[in-house]
């Protein structure tokens, strides 16, 4: 037991010349293996008395409790400086310029997005923006959609609850912008829809743009201007023919689908009419004084046709053979 208060000061010399985590776990062995100096003793108390065996016992524990703090801080000692060693071997410039330039660009429909307000904002409309999660009132009820309307449906509608709903479509931002801006007004409002379908041409979330002119002389002749004009832009293409057929909207009377010429055909490509008097009732607008006229166009459909993209699922898909096309 006299070796054991030469112990502690030979396990900090040993452990201080190991260079190494490795070098370190060998020395460690001396003192605290299965043979080392300190276990062997703690194995030799059983030969004392039982009057010296807590007393010599309590001296070891001293002493080996001592050899564990030496050797992990040493051993932070040798894992600091490999550290720190391999951060100055690995050092980088960040502001060096790099090797390779990988250049990426924004996603197909965001483009469209960019592209359809400049166009729109080039004939003075201005852009509005609402939530996506909306109220029944101003999803559905504001824009004289009944009850027993097929929106409303769980199969075709996403609901947060018996109140709330992701909206189906972004005519709630004309009526919050009816709320607290008085005619004359002309604004589109692009942004996400969603609705329980999903094929090549439909999507669970999609984008839509929807427009809103109103004023005390508004026709439907503006309307069909606005939209030969933005089509033709937006194709760049000045022979590009757009037709009206009668149809049916909750929220516009009289109400039509919107084709245009496309490869020798024509081709739906939305929505549109006349401010119904009801939606114009729910934002305190006098239908008697002013008219106006809204239309809506689905934005992935505009991109699919521009950039010759057969499925519009390839958008969300997050393929980069597919986005980088578009860089």
């Amino acid at each position: 037991m006299n070796n054991l208060e030469h112990t502690l000061k030979e396990a900090s010399e040993d452990f201080d010349q190991c260079q190494s985590v490795t070098d370190l776990d060998q020395a460690k062995a001396k003192y605290l293996g299965k043979s080392g100096v300190l276990t062997e003793a703690l194995k030799s108390l059983g030969k004392l008395s039982a009057e010296e065996r807590p007393k010599v016992g309590a001296e070891i524990n001293v002493v080996k409790q001592g050899v564990e703090e030496v050797l992990e801080k040493r051993r932070d000692a040798i894992l600091n400086a490999s550290q720190a060693k391999q951060l100055a071997e690995e050092s980088l410039d960040v502001t060096l310029p790099s090797r390779k330039e990988d250049r990426g660009s924004l996603h197909p429909v965001t483009q469209t997005l960019h592209r359809i307000e400049s166009l729109f904002h080039s004939i003075g409309f201005s852009v509005a923006h609402g939530p996506q999660i909306e109220s029944d009132f101003y999803n559905f009820t504001a824009l004289n959609i009944p009850e027993s309307h097929p929106a409303r449906a769980m199969h075709d509608t996403f609901y947060i609850d018996e109140s709330y709903v992701l909206r189906t479509h972004t005519s709630p931002v004309q009526i919050r912008h009816l709320e607290k801006n008085k005619p004359p007004l002309k604004i589109i409002s692009p942004g996400r829809v969603y609705r329980v379908d999903s094929d090549a041409t439909h999507s669970p979330m999609f984008h839509q743009v929807e427009g809103l002119w109103v004023d005390q002389q508004v026709s439907f002749a503006d309307l069909k201007g606005v939209i030969e004009d933005f089509l033709q832009n937006f194709f760049e293409n000045k022979d590009l023919k757009v037709r009206f057929r009668p149809s049916y909207f909750p929220f516009t009377e009289p109400s039509a689908e919107m084709d245009m010429s496309w490869k020798g055909g024509w081709l739906e490509i939305g929505g549109c009419g006349m401010v119904h008097p009801e939606v114009f009732k729910h934002v305190g607008i006098d239908s008697n004084q002013h008219q106006g006229f809204a239309f809506g166009l689905g934005v992935e459909r505009l991109t699919m046709l521009r950039f010759g993209v057969n499925d519009l699922r390839h958008f969300f898909n997050n393929d980069l053979r597919f986005l980088q096309q578009f860089i």
